[in-house]
């Protein structure tokens, strides 16, 4: 039995549906199971045994784990989720679970400069410590992510950032899930470390003006200092401290360490990975 944990969120979501269309069972994982339950598609659902767990409770996961031989591990950024990864690994070797399936970061490294990856890393050690099957995925931004800036862009047309001219990597969570699908299916891919990105890396000039091309209307990138975008996503996005310091963590990251694509994501599925355009052509709807 392969279990997926974080079932609720994008990647687990995505993973979720990637093993369906293979066949294959699940079961997934949510504090609130009927409503995860009601968002799954008819096919998914069939295929899918929905539970209850919360990552506070190891009670409830030692009953969700039960029986399973495969975690598909993946939780989202917070203050708390360092505690909450190392506490699902716990009880998932105490409960018999042989291969661990993580969603880990870029520069998942004890000294980063994205505090978010500083604990990835540490998740990742006690793994390989483990005696556990353990498979990392390390994907970059999500593409998913960018509809955070329709809000601005269908309202004023700008996109405020503190990128300057360096590219990111985007990969399309549908293509985290097929990955995912892969190395859960496929003993001979276990064990590895995969970084996961889409086929090019952009700027955010370059991004809004490709927005701009397909709204037919002028997008600005207003480039600020790390400083000024910490304070712009909170005093008027509302944005939580911690979060907004991650957003610029990563962004700087992107500055210090240029990005490059990767082809691990073509090896592993035998395709290329979905392509930003094809992605804004499907949600450009939400940009205005």
């Amino acid at each position: 039995m392969i279990v997926i944990m974080g079932a609720g969120g994008a990647t687990g979501g995505a993973t979720l549906r990637s093993l369906a269309h293979l066949g294959v069972p699940t079961r997934a994982l949510s504090r609130d199971p009927a409503r995860l339950a009601a968002g799954l598609d008819d096919r998914t659902l069939a295929l899918t045994e929905t539970a209850h767990a919360d990552a506070a409770d190891p009670h409830s996961l030692r009953e969700a784990f039960r029986g399973a031989h495969q975690l598909f591990l993946t939780m989202a950024n917070g203050p708390l989720q360092l505690e909450h990864e190392l506490t699902a690994i716990e009880v998932a070797l105490e409960s018999g679970v042989e291969h661990v399936v993580k969603v880990s970061a870029p520069a998942a490294e004890p000294d980063s400069p994205v505090a978010v990856s500083r604990g990835h890393h540490l998740v990742e050690e006690r793994l390989r410590a483990s005696g556990a099957t353990a498979t990392v995925l390390r994907p970059y931004a999500f593409m998913q992510k960018l509809l955070l800036l329709a809000p601005g862009i269908a309202a004023a047309g700008v996109v405020h950032g503190a990128l300057g001219q360096a590219r990111c990597n985007y990969v399309d969570v549908r293509d985290i899930g097929d990955a995912a699908a892969e190395v859960l299916t496929r003993p001979e891919l276990a064990g590895r470390t995969y970084p996961l990105t889409g086929g090019r890396a952009y700027g955010y000039p370059e991004l809004t003006a490709l927005l701009g091309r397909l709204l037919d209307r002028p997008v600005q990138y207003v480039d600020l200092t790390p400083a000024g975008l910490y304070a712009h996503l909170v005093e008027r996005g509302g944005m939580p401290p911690w979060l907004a310091a991650h957003v610029v963590e990563i962004q700087q990251l992107a500055v210090v360490r240029p990005e490059a694509p990767d082809d691990t994501f073509a090896r592993l599925t035998g395709r290329l990975p979905r392509t930003m355009e094809a992605f804004l052509h499907e949600h450009l709807h939400h940009f205005g």
